[in-house]
């Protein structure tokens, strides 16, 4: 199974060869058969630049423009348009995301699972250098989302995730311009009825460049996604599901060391 990584980069210049090497270093040696996807989201630095460099080292690395405006669901939605692979996980630039997690991703898929998922608030997950007002406003939120699908998945918003091609084919159309879309991918996945496994995952802040998220401009447009796809799920009788799906979910047992310990729910 070829593993494509989707990495959108707004002004990355200082992290971005860092976070591309430390994966293609990981998954070589997993001998995991990768691309990486990085897509400039209208960089006004040297990301470009650095990105280009890192793609005449390495074949398996591309640079994508984005063909849409600045935001960061546009610049995914250019990488999920433009990947090869059976599968894709979507990473973030700034080495807030573990290589080692998103093998651990990688094995979920093999496994079975059509969507792998983390969570950094289970037994086994970590954050590091979370901004307080930023942590509160996550677990509000998250714990929101939780109570209204009743998934039993308390880490919705984390962009990182990773997502057979089915699965993609099976959201479209998606409409989030910005960090909406972190929402919208695995919700829409769910409710139209494809499996998932839930695994624990890092988290570290950055430590170069800006956060190109703002809370202050998200709160409507996440609250308009995720209404949206409760509408469809509760309204829509099933129009948009699967026909063939039957909900499975896994979870990590704490303390375990791999697939093998996977807890199946149906």
């Amino acid at each position: 199974m070829r593993l494509s990584v989707v990495i959108p980069a707004h002004n990355e210049e200082g992290s971005i060869a860092e976070t591309v090497q430390s994966l293609t270093s990981r998954l070589q040696e997993e001998e995991i058969d990768y691309e990486i996807v990085c897509v400039d989201d209208a960089s006004a630095d040297r990301t470009a630049e650095i990105i280009a460099s890192l793609a005449e080292q390495d074949p398996n690395v591309r640079y994508v423009l984005s063909p849409y405006r600045n935001g960061f669901g546009f610049a995914v939605r250019a990488g999920l348009e433009s990947f090869s692979g059976d599968a894709v996980a979507i990473m973030m630039a700034d080495l807030s995301d573990s290589p080692d997690d998103l093998v651990a991703y990688y094995r979920l898929l093999q496994a079975g699972y059509d969507c792998a998922f983390g969570s950094r608030f289970m037994p086994g997950g970590a954050v590091h250098d979370y901004p307080r007002f930023k942590l509160v406003m996550n677990r509000l939120v998250n714990a929101g989302i939780r109570l209204l699908f009743g998934h039993g998945y308390n880490d919705t918003t984390n962009a990182f995730k990773a997502y057979r091609r089915e699965v993609i084919d099976t959201v479209q159309p998606l409409l989030s311009h910005h960090f909406n879309l972190t929402v919208e991918l695995p919700l829409k996945a769910i409710v139209r009825g494809h499996s998932y496994a839930i695994t624990p995952i890092s988290w570290t802040n950055r430590k170069t460049g800006q956060s190109k998220l703002k809370l202050q401009e998200m709160g409507s447009r996440y609250a308009f996604i995720v209404l949206m796809v409760f509408l469809e799920h509760h309204l829509s009788r099933g129009d948009y599901r699967r026909p063939d799906a039957v909900p499975t979910t896994g979870r990590w047992r704490a303390g375990s060391p791999g697939v093998r310990s996977l807890e199946q729910h149906r």
